[in-house]
């Protein structure tokens, strides 16, 4: 009896009713902290909703009062390739991205490396002029570009929306200027004692280190590319097999009716390879950003 008396008794267990609140209490709690984001979260996610909920509609039944499909029709994703050459308007698109990212890249890392690490006269007001040409809005220099194209002869090709981002790309410069001002010297002064010279040092040491500033660069150089109308439709207009994604949704409009649920479906396809690859660069990107504008 005594060893029974004197054995540890066992706590209690909380009664699921503390355990509901309690629960119930973190989840307001997370709510509330998490309100904004919440919020942000389901504006953008809204629109992408009704894309979706549009591209699997009727025809009648697209852009009316019922926001809702009476029926599903997932064959509107397989019928807007037969309705207009998509495949083809893919990789125009990919090529005209691609190249123009793979240009900012090249000109835009020694450009912002100069800005960022050396000392030279003119620096500052070089820099001054890159901030400006951010500013500046592209319709002021439409004019002579095209003039120009035209008495080269690239007009109707993708040739004047891709070259230029091998000369020169005011953000790309100003975006990774800002995150090379981060990585301390000490790394880039290291290198050169033991034997290495500006290239060698930007190239070894400073581009490995900025992969995620560069990543994020990439990021929107691609996305503005991808998501670019304008361009595309002053170069590219009449020429129809150089169009890019941007300019396929044309396809679907006739004179007197447009065919929502296929502009729908063709704008839902466009945007999946731009939604999947930030998924798998979310990280690098939101590191690029991160670190961009903190001086070191």
């Amino acid at each position: 009896m005594t060893a029974l008396a004197e054995a540890p008794q066992k706590p209690a267990g909380v009664p699921p009713k503390v355990r509901f609140k309690h629960s119930w209490d973190k989840r307001l709690a997370y709510i509330a902290t998490h309100a904004i984001g919440i919020a942000l979260g389901v504006i953008f996610v809204l629109p992408l909703l009704f894309v979706f909920l549009t591209a699997v509609m009727k025809s009648d039944q697209a852009m009316t009062a019922s926001l809702w499909p009476s029926e599903w029709h997932f064959e509107n994703f397989v019928e807007v390739f037969r309705k207009a050459p998509l495949l083809e308007y893919f990789g125009n698109s990919l090529l005209y991205s691609g190249l123009a990212t793979v240009g900012a890249l090249l000109s835009a890392i020694p450009a912002a490396y100069a800005l960022a690490k050396l000392r030279w006269r003119g620096q500052n007001l070089f820099f001054m002029l890159t901030v400006a040409a951010m500013l500046l809005p592209p319709q002021v220099t439409v004019v002579p570009l095209y003039d120009l194209w035209v008495r080269l002869g690239f007009t109707g090709t993708l040739v004047p929306l891709i070259v230029p981002y091998f000369f020169f790309d005011a953000f790309s410069i100003f975006l990774l200027r800002q995150f090379f001002l981060t990585i301390p010297k000490d790394y880039l002064e290291a290198a050169k004692i033991d034997g290495c010279n500006e290239f060698q040092a930007m190239y070894r040491v400073l581009i490995p280190m900025a992969k995620p500033g560069i990543a994020a660069t990439a990021m929107f150089c691609f996305l503005f590319t991808w998501n670019d109308y304008f361009g595309p439709l002053l170069y590219t207009g009449e020429s129809q097999d150089n169009w890019p994604l941007s300019l396929a949704i044309a396809s679907f409009r006739g004179m007197h009716h447009v065919e929502w649920n296929m502009t729908m479906a063709a704008t839902a396809l466009i945007m999946a390879p731009v939604i999947v690859l930030f998924i798998f660069a979310q990280k690098s990107f939101v590191k690029g950003i991160t670190f961009t504008g903190v001086k070191g």
